[in-house]
């Protein structure tokens, strides 16, 4: 077995610390695992990406190859978009947050925005399935919309191309969190969880 997952985002959204929680939960099973990053311009704002290289005999590079992803899970559509173009394939998967952050040259009116319909139709076109997801606002009516990250690993949890449950997870909150927060983790994970599971592909 061998899944490569790309995680995606703005600085800022947390990712990095839930692209670091799945890998310690599947290296608690056992597995083989690489986790690698890259980082854009700023720590807030910039682009940031961790490679998640998951197998059961040997160990991978950290980098995945273009165009070699099973699945892209992106905390923001454009990022979504950019990733798949260089890392997907006609097999690979999608998750992404539908709620754009739009940078300081759309905010202040020199550029322009791709119109979410537009980057919905561009990754269908390249992906086998794409699960668009309010995970933001989802978080939000969960309690809090920082665990959003949270939320998207529940719901890359939930995909075939990954060998683990909520119980697997929860192993690894409960040494990160405690209290309110570690049941409001929990919570959203399982949100995201039974939101693929109950069919949230286009």
């Amino acid at each position: 077995m061998m899944t490569n997952v790309v995680i995606c985002g703005i600085g800022g959204q947390g990712n990095i610390l839930a692209s670091g929680l799945m890998g310690s939960a599947l290296v608690e099973m056992g597995y083989k695992v690489a986790v690698g990053e890259t980082y854009g311009a700023s720590q807030r704002g910039g682009s940031v990406m961790s490679h998640l290289r998951v197998s059961d005999d040997v160990e991978r590079g950290v980098l995945i190859p273009h165009g070699k992803a099973d699945v892209v899970v992106a905390f923001e559509p454009v990022e979504a978009l950019r990733i798949l173009r260089v890392y997907g394939n006609p097999e690979t998967k999608v998750i992404y947050d539908t709620r754009p952050a739009y940078p300081l040259g759309v905010l202040i009116g020199e550029d322009e925005y791709p119109s979410l319909e537009d980057i919905d139709a561009e990754i269908k076109a390249r992906s086998s399935v794409s699960y668009p997801l309010p995970a933001t606002e989802m978080a939000v009516e969960a309690g809090n919309a920082k665990v959003a990250n949270i939320l998207m690993m529940g719901a890359l949890a939930a995909l075939d191309e990954m060998p683990l449950g909520p119980d697997d997870f929860f192993k690894v909150l409960e040494q990160n969190f405690h209290g309110k927060a570690l049941e409001l983790n929990k919570e959203v994970f399982m949100v995201g969880y039974r939101r693929i599971k109950e069919g949230g592909a286009k």
